[in-house]
């Protein structure tokens, strides 16, 4: 779809949140997937445009991150750590069963769009290997069944509860919430809620904006 006039208007929200107008790009680029499924090629233009960057730089970092895709994503990224101790402990496996029950391989959607699929270097929770994260949110202590019980589960329309950390969101209400929109969004300078204070016996000694707190 389109990017829209809001599109662009919450591109210049991120932007002011940021001394230096560059530090904005990465949040910008999780707009840009929260509205269009992946980065497209309009998505970059927009970037480089409001950020004054040539499409080039803008396209540098969406290629060397891996978060962010250049094609369509499903409404749910499956991620299977195959990293040392998660691969010690059956990543490999939960991979190879999962790819058999999608029928797709690396960076591949199914074909309702609903998962696309992956292996993932390195999910950060060597602790809790094997690890299966469903749009960066984590299932620990995985084995190949329940990693499939949990993929069949989404199959079904449902929302299977993490381990830890919030509900499961689609991939663009996470991306939404990346870019700083949605719950725990950082307010933009000039919109933040005045800070009463308070003396212990309740009376106000004071009213200041959070901006200069």
């Amino acid at each position: 779809m389109p990017l829209t006039d809001q599109t662009r208007a919450r591109a210049r929200e991120i932007v002011a949140r940021y001394p230096k107008a560059r530090s904005a790009l990465l949040p910008m680029l999780h707009l840009v997937q929260s509205e269009e499924g992946f980065v497209s090629a309009e998505g970059v233009g927009l970037c480089a445009d409001v950020l004054g960057l040539t499409k080039a730089e803008v396209g540098a970092v969406a290629t060397f991150y891996t978060m962010y895709k250049r094609r369509p994503c499903g409404d749910f990224l499956v991620s299977v750590c195959t990293n040392l101790s998660c691969q010690l402990l059956g990543g490999e496996e939960i991979y190879a069963d999962l790819k058999a029950h999608l029928g797709v391989g690396h960076d591949e959607t199914t074909e309702d769009g609903t998962i696309t699929f992956e292996h993932a270097e390195c999910l950060a929770a060597c602790d809790f290997a094997p690890v299966v994260t469903v749009n960066y949110e984590f299932y620990d202590f995985q084995t190949p069944a329940s990693a499939r019980a949990l993929v069949e589960a989404i199959q079904r329309g449902e929302r299977p509860k993490p381990t830890r950390g919030d509900d499961l969101v689609t991939f663009r209400e996470i991306e939404a919430q990346l870019a700083g929109f949605g719950p725990g969004a950082p307010a933009t300078p000039g919109t933040e809620p005045a800070v009463t204070t308070l003396r212990a016996d309740g009376v106000s000694v004071g009213t200041r904006d959070e901006a200069t707190v």
